[in-house]
């Protein structure tokens, strides 16, 4: 099977190639030479809209032998207009483009390939970059998190009517690096995503649901990709200091200037290291640090090279979860602790080079990557439920390898009935990890009784094939088809020459339907079927069953300008899972909790009030529901009703600020809605004043000091003087008034 997909695979790349384009374009920043990516670019004489591609480059066919009249449009850019003579045509023509303030008045709601583009997402990130490694992810509509062990574990997350725990339910990565970890100690899908330098995020891409072809395991709820810098604005120095014990100092340097070593060309390092003993009644002590480099160069005439390697290490104590009744009788405070021992440490290195060759109608990308990554928890959910002397601390650990490959190809071609976009892939992924354990441990210094001791091999191939057809100005129709193999083997230490396997291949459809009604409004539907993949240690005792749970899932939505400062983003959506997971941390092991649906409304909406004020909104509403227990249908913690916004102000003067608020609704904490997780309405504020090199900063999170808290689970727990467990709500707090100051230095 394996071989006859990939000689049609050949056969189709042989085919695209073979199909050829008369005019391309290649958009680079003109003070930098970085090419840009998603510059809108319009052929006036026939109407036809294309979208720049990650090495700025744009081919158009079919062109008549007149003059021809190209206009080039990027959020954060002006506009250009241009126009070519006859036989200039078969040639690559370079456009450089001047950056400008932003304006809502250059996003454009139109084109066949608007749906692949971030149209809010693009303008958030630039009228509010990132300040904080926990930031990143909210920069998605509708995501939220949550942190429940000090700042040093992987946040839990929220997305449409989801409690992702770390990361079950939405594929995460950066530069194409997976960041999620099948089969891991604490938990399925654990995304950490620590080891991102904040400063160097370019671009954040995400969609949601499981509807586009080249997304595979996770991608239930949807998708996030970071797109790290390849060149840094400037060199910099930047210092912060905060409340609670809080330090950070960042720097990077450009390598390479453009032009210095060939005009597309450029390096850099950047670092980081964090220091707070938190907010917390026990000292955190949280460290970590950060390092990486990154290349981008030619090999030969157009061949795209980057290179990249980066370095994160952490440890930190943390307070864990603590009991409503234990805070309500004055045991410990609300920022108290049980088992002031837990804590842990973890680190990660990445590798990867990447390739790109550009050919007269599209591109071939070749992408290897690697990382080794190290991980050690200490948690104590249940307190002295299981052990009434020694309590009932657990270590979860693992030592990994990860390696894997993409290959892309990507072309368009016309025929008698529409233009088109071929894309299809082939993604190879393989994790060992190595004495993944859970044992019972005592103050982080003892191992009492190992319950899980083995290693974990997970294989997992993937083919991938859509195409974008153009029908017409007005339709466009993008069907697609993944197919997905999984190999999974667990070598069990607790019973030596044990070793059990599984396998299992799978098909997912992909349809989305695009209809442009009039110039600035798109309406959408999504059709496709996804999946989340199980535990190794799960699927192998059931002799490869509920390897790979179905999602089938459907998005009704539109993308709209009413005004030329006004843009709004809406989605109807439904999701069904052949199979919800649950993780039980302290018994190692990932439950079944049956089908579910979900039916949902998201919206978003940008307004510039002014040249320099944006107003945001995302409003999302869930309805979560179990299929197979009519008499307890609500699913555990899942959001109903959550949303952000805020006012971002920037000038010419280099002034800018930024007032948002984040509200989580009351949601269900157990399966017959008689337990309720306290919702919250929390706001922050940020100010920064650039002058010349130098710029100040202000950072408050919580303004008005709220009481709230942050992550919430209904668990069954015993305090030492208690005869019997108590099943009630388990907190963390979340921060009160925090604030921090920054400066920086452009070097």
């Amino acid at each position: 099977m394996i071989k006859k997909l990939t000689f049609l695979f050949i056969c189709i790349l042989v085919h695209g190639i073979t199909m050829a384009m008369e005019l391309r374009f290649h958009i680079i920043d003109k003070a930098t030479s970085i090419p840009i990516e998603d510059v809108w670019v319009l052929h006036v004489n026939t109407g036809n809209i294309k979208f720049s591609d990650l090495n700025g480059q744009i081919v158009f066919g079919d062109l008549s032998t007149g003059t021809s009249t190209f206009q080039f449009s990027g959020t954060g850019y002006e506009t250009k207009t241009i126009s070519i003579t006859p036989g200039e045509s078969t040639s690559e023509i370079e456009i450089g483009l001047d950056a400008t303030m932003i304006t809502i008045e250059e996003i454009v709601v139109e084109g066949n390939a608007l749906h692949k583009k971030n149209v809010i997402g693009s303008l958030d990130l630039q009228l509010r970059p990132v300040q904080n490694s926990q930031e990143i992810l909210r920069m998605v509509p509708g995501l939220f998190i949550g942190q429940h062990a000090g700042g040093g574990k992987a946040e839990q997350i929220f997305l449409r009517g989801f409690d992702i725990d770390h990361g079950t339910d939405v594929q995460i990565t950066v530069d194409d690096i997976p960041v999620n970890m099948v089969s891991h100690a604490h938990g399925q899908g654990y995304a950490d995503l620590h080891f991102v330098i904040p400063e160097l995020v370019d671009k954040v891409d995400f969609n949601k649901g499981p509807y586009l072809a080249e997304k595979g395991n996770f991608t239930t709820a949807g998708w996030v990709n970071l797109k790290m810098k390849t060149r840094l604005d400037d060199n910099i120095v930047k210092a912060e200091i905060g409340q609670f014990d809080t330090y950070r100092i960042f720097g990077g340097v450009n390598l390479l200037e453009p032009g210095a070593s060939g005009k597309h060309r450029s390096a850099y390092v950047a670092s980081e290291y964090n220091f707070s003993n938190g907010f917390f009644d026990t000292p955190q002590n949280f460290n970590r640090f950060n390092i990486i480099g990154k290349y981008l160069g030619e090999i030969g005439l157009k061949t795209s090279l980057q290179v990249g390697i980066s370095h994160f290490a952490s440890q930190w104590n943390h307070s864990g979860q603590i009991p409503n009744r234990a805070v309500e009788s004055g045991a410990i405070g609300f920022f108290g602790s049980i088992d002031p021992t837990e804590g842990g440490n973890t680190a990660r290195t990445n590798f990867s080079v990447q390739t790109t060759t550009p050919f007269k109608n599209g591109f071939i990308k070749n992408h290897v990557y690697w990382s080794r990554y190290d991980f050690e928890l200490y948690s104590n959910f249940t307190f002295f439920l299981e052990d009434s002397i020694n309590g009932d601390q657990i270590r979860q650990k693992e030592k990994r390898n990860l390696a894997g490959y993409n290959g892309t190809f990507q072309n368009s071609h016309s025929t008698a009935w529409f233009d088109g976009e071929f894309q299809a892939g082939i993604q190879l992924r393989y994790d060992f990890s190595k004495d993944n354990e859970l044992s019972q441990t005592l103050n982080r210094s003892e191992t009492r009784h190992q319950l899980q001791f083995g290693n974990i091999r997970e294989a997992n191939l993937a083919f991938y094939f859509a195409e974008q057809m153009n029908l017409s100005r007005k339709w466009t129709i993008e069907p697609g088809l993944r197919l997905e193999k999984f190999i999974n083997t667990y070598s069990d230490h607790l019973n030596p020459g044990e070793i059990a396997r599984a396998s299992s291949m799978n098909v997912y459809p992909k349809l989305s339907l695009f209809y442009q009604a009039e110039k600035n409004l798109q309406w959408y539907l999504k059709l496709g079927k996804g999946f989340h993949s199980n535990d190794t240690r799960v699927v192998v005792q059931q002799n490869g069953k509920m390897i790979a749970p179905a999602a089938y899932g459907g998005d009704l939505g539109l993308i709209w300008k009413p005004g030329r400062s006004v843009v709004v983003q809406t989605a109807l959506w439904q999701l069904w899972m052949d199979q919800e997971f649950v993780y039980v941390g302290d018994a190692g092991v990932v439950e079944p909790s049956g089908k579910t649906g979900r039916l949902g409304l998201d919206l978003s909406a940008r307004y510039q009030l002014t040249r320099n004020c944006f107003a945001d909104l995302d409003l999302n509403f869930a309805r979560p529901r179990a299929l197979h227990n009519s008499a307890e249908p609500y699913i555990p913690l899942a959001p109903v009703i959550t949303s952000v916004g805020g006012l971002n102000y920037q000038n010419a003067k280099g002034i800018s600020a930024s007032l948002r608020y984040r509200y989580m609704g009351d949601r269900p904490a157990n399966e017959t809605n008689e337990v309720i997780a306290t919702g919250y309405t929390v706001f922050d504020l940020q100010c920064t004043y650039r002058k010349g090199a130098v710029t100040l900063g202000t950072q408050i999170n919580n303004l008005f000091n709220t009481r709230w808290k942050e992550t919430q689970f209904n668990t069954l727990s015993r305090l030492q003087h208690e005869d019997q467990g108590v099943e009630e709500i388990h907190f963390t707090p979340g921060s009160p008034f925090f604030m921090r100051l920054s400066i920086s230095v452009a070097l």
